[in-house]
This record gives structure tokens, sequence and C-alpha cells, in this order.
């Protein structure tokens, strides 16, 4: 679905990405960690098309993304940052439709649309008129993934979306998302720097230290093939994990 090839990219004073190679696999979740600074939300950027490329390519659908299809790309990938990044002057249901309003849905398609995803999020009805200061951090997360899917975009980026969240709202919206992952059947690329949370989520797993790819596989794989020592010093680092039947949750 998404493959990154020889892809560098440069800040000033600081290499933030290392001649990257990187298939996403399609329908499955990926999960990129590791810790601050290690390019994570760079790499994800870069896929949206927020900052440029220095060098390589990245292919969407086999299309290498370029200026000129990066608006039709664009459509076909839903977005989730940290906070929401939701609009403050905008009702949710404005946030949530600002895309459909801007791709010419109809009223009716829209409203539909907006149903059926405030259904799909478990998200209150009477709460859609409202704005997102008056929404609880768990609720504004729930906007901001209905606005990422309105389109119903096969490919969801989610970058840190529950690392401001209090540990209840957040475990109980760990568990809304991986149903809805199930479910929907998308191509998922979500950051964290927490292993637990990646063990939960992620099919496939891949851990960076300073702009590069260190190990790429299965949660068992990191805890038991690790692919060099600061694997497991990173594994030894996070302590405070639980391993289940399905997965690893912080």
């Amino acid at each position: 679905m998404i493959h990154l090839k020889n892809v560098s990219k440069s800040f000033p004073g600081i290499q933030a990405l290392h001649n990257i190679n990187l298939a996403i696999p399609a329908e499955q979740t990926t999960v990129l960690i590791g810790p601050s600074g290690c390019g994570k939300s760079t790499l994800i950027r870069l896929i949206i098309g927020l900052i440029p490329l220095d060098s390589g390519n990245i292919l969407v659908n086999q299309q290498n993304i370029n200026r000129s299809n990066l608006p039709e790309i664009r459509k076909n990938v839903g977005y989730v940052i940290q906070e929401g990044g939701l609009f403050p002057h905008m009702t949710s249901r404005e946030n949530i439709t600002l895309m459909a309003r801007q791709a010419g849905f109809d009223k009716k398609k829209s409203e539909q649309r907006l149903l059926e995803l405030a259904e799909l999020t478990k998200f209150p009805g009477n709460a859609l008129d409202r704005y997102p200061l008056m929404l609880s951090g768990g609720q504004q997360q729930r906007v901001s993934l209905m606005r990422a899917l309105m389109l119903d975009p096969d490919i969801l980026l989610m970058d840190e979306p529950l690392g401001s969240l209090d540990p209840m709202i957040r475990y109980d919206l760990q568990e809304d998302l991986k149903s809805i992952f199930r479910e929907l059947k998308k191509t998922v690329l979500l950051v964290t720097h927490d292993l637990g949370e990646a063990g939960y989520f992620g099919d496939v797993i891949v851990l960076m230290k300073e702009g590069t790819l260190v190990q790429k596989g299965s949660l068992d794989d990191l805890l038991n093939l690790p692919a060099d020592s600061f694997v497991t010093q990173f594994i030894r680092a996070q302590r405070a994990f639980d391993i289940g039947p399905e997965g690893s949750r912080g």
C-alpha cells in the first residue's frame, strides 16, 4: 500500500531520516515506535506531504507522490494527530464534515456518513453541535478520527493519537480503535513511543533509532529475536507493560 524507497530528510543541524526503505502492508496496522526524536513523526509527515523529501521516493497505491498528484492522493489518506488538531471555532459536526464539504458531498450524503461514523466511534449524537473545548479529550480524539474517516480513505495515518489522554480514557479508546481497525480493514500506520500500545495494535512493529530502522517484525520478534543491543535496551527501559493473548498494552 505504501512504499518508501531510499527516503532521506534533514533539517538545519540534524539528519532526521537516513535512507529509509520500508513497505507498509495493506489492510494491516503497522506501528512506528522509538524514542523521541528518532524520526517517527517526520516519516508520517512525509507520507502525507506536509514536508518535502530531500531524496528518495514515496509510493502510495503504486503512485509516486509529487506536487501534481498529492491533492488526489490525500483524498485516500486520513490523518489523525495528537490532541486531535480540531478547529476550535467549528463545532464537532463542522470539523468532521470539513473534507466532505471540500469534496462536494451534498448535505444528505454528508449527514448520512456523519451518523454512520458517530455510531462506529461511539460518539454521542447530542455532542455533534458542541465545540472542541466543550468535549473531553477522548471525545476530541473521536471527532478527529471521524474527520479522518469521512471520505472513507484506504489509508489511516495516526501520529501519537492517544499520547495526551489520561490512562482510563486511553484504555477505553484503545479498545474502540482496535475494534474499528478490524471492522474497516484499513491500512493503518500508527506512531507511538509506548511498547505496550505498539504490541496491542501492531500487526507489524517498526523500531526506529536516530532516523534509521533498527528492526521490523512482531512483538515476539523484538522480545525474543532482538536485532541488536538497542532493541533490548529499549524494551528494558519500558518495564511497565503486560503481554496478553492479544498482544501488549501499557
